[in-house]
């Protein structure tokens, strides 16, 4: 017995070690929800010292009181037996920095198999949340660009539905973003004279062979001719996956009305 005590406290050992110098913010509380683990990667990225936290009220104490309710809920969730994981929630620093943390929370239990706590496993993506707003700007800067330009812009799925159409687009065709949406580009909006033609760039772009200035047709709500001068370029997914085509366009009938003068 003597034995298994000494291997069972070096065990302990053990886990204290690879809890204390885990690269993840790792914390527990008790059945009261106060503070009784705080490893140094929790230290360093709150900035408050195991000493300071310990016996104290983690929710209260730590948690804005925007997330308190929520926060609480989970811990509760676990003193009760039902683990959760990837909560996303932020905290706040010593310095009042905001920190985002992505928690997993697992119960906590004695040799007997009873609950005494809460044990949560953190990853710090602060940055990744920031970058993600970033590219959230970027999106939304890319929108009003795409919806306020001085030409045609209309995008299609791989099935050759639409699922871009822009202001310009709009104006110039006559069918609002709502009326085209997940129609077939092709057979509902050009003309039979030019669909297989048109129906091919849009493949081509589809199989990631982009298309410059291709000129064609087309008829507007009212049934009037448009002659458009095409740029068809392949949409791909954040994996670079092509997942449609974008067309830019440029309306040239006044031009070409001119031409044939």
């Amino acid at each position: 017995r003597k034995k298994a005590e000494g291997e069972l406290k070096l065990v302990a050992q053990d886990l204290r070690l690879v809890i204390d110098n885990a690269n993840a913010p790792i914390f527990g509380i008790d059945k009261d929800g106060r503070v009784n683990e705080w490893n140094l990667k929790a230290a360093e990225i709150m900035g408050y010292t195991s000493d300071e936290v310990m016996g104290r009220d983690l929710v209260e104490d730590f948690i804005s009181p925007d997330y308190r309710v929520q926060v609480k809920g989970v811990l509760d969730d676990a003193l009760q037996g039902r683990d959760t994981a990837n909560f996303e929630f932020p905290l706040f620093t010593k310095s009042q920095e905001r920190v985002d943390v992505l928690l997993n929370a697992t119960t906590r239990r004695d040799a007997n198999g009873d609950i005494v706590g809460m044990v949560g496993v953190g990853q710090d993506i602060t940055d990744r949340k920031k970058a993600e707003g970033e590219l959230k700007l970027v999106a939304q800067d890319l929108r009003l660009v795409i919806d306020n330009a001085n030409a045609p812009i209309f995008g299609i799925d791989k099935d050759g539905r639409v699922n871009e159409w822009n202001l310009k687009a709009a104006e110039i065709m006559g069918y609002t973003s709502d009326e085209v949406m997940g129609r077939d580009l092709v057979e509902d909006f050009i003309s039979p004279d030019y669909r297989v033609q048109v129906k091919g760039v849009l493949d081509d772009a589809l199989q990631g062979r982009d298309t410059a200035n291709f000129e064609f047709p087309l008829f507007t709500k009212s049934q009037e001719r448009v002659d458009v001068l095409l740029n068809a370029t392949t949409r791909r997914d954040a994996n670079g996956d092509i997942v449609g085509m974008v067309g830019v366009g440029q309306d040239i009938t006044d031009r070409k009305k001119a031409e044939g003068e």
